[in-house]
């Protein structure tokens, strides 16, 4: 038991590590739903390696991870604004918006049409394709 407490100690020590340089990528606001003023929270998308890494990582609030956590939670209507989110420069952002809106896809049609008007490339597709919510 001490070796895996050991091991996610060391890795959550490792996540903190990305904290300045994602607060400056995000600009101190949630990368899914734009909240400023809130507690924001390193967000490593699965599947996880070994090593966390930057690039799999977002600052979300807690808000977006609950939903992230717990797709039952999801209130469809805000999320509309992923039709933005899914152009985002960095992969991580559009991995995360294209998850969401393939999950919010099921029951809306304004999902579905944001998704085949997006464009993902071929690797930022795979990824985002590896897990569903």
């Amino acid at each position: 038991m001490a070796k895996g407490y050991e091991a996610h100690q060391q890795r959550q020590l490792a996540l903190s590590a990305f904290g300045k340089e994602l607060a400056r990528r995000c600009k101190s606001k949630c990368e899914l739903t734009g909240a400023s003023g809130v507690s924001l929270h390193t967000y490593e998308i699965p599947p996880t390696a070994d090593i966390p890494e930057l690039p799999r990582c977002i600052m979300v609030c807690e808000q977006a991870i609950d939903q992230i956590k717990q797709p039952s939670l999801i209130i469809a209507d805000q999320w509309r604004h992923l039709g933005q989110l899914i152009w985002s420069d960095t992969p991580a952002v559009q991995i995360m918006a294209y998850r969401l809106l393939k999950h919010i896809a099921k029951d809306e049609q304004w999902a579905r049409d944001i998704l085949e008007e997006a464009y993902l490339d071929a690797e930022t597709l795979l990824e985002a394709n590896k897990e569903a919510l």
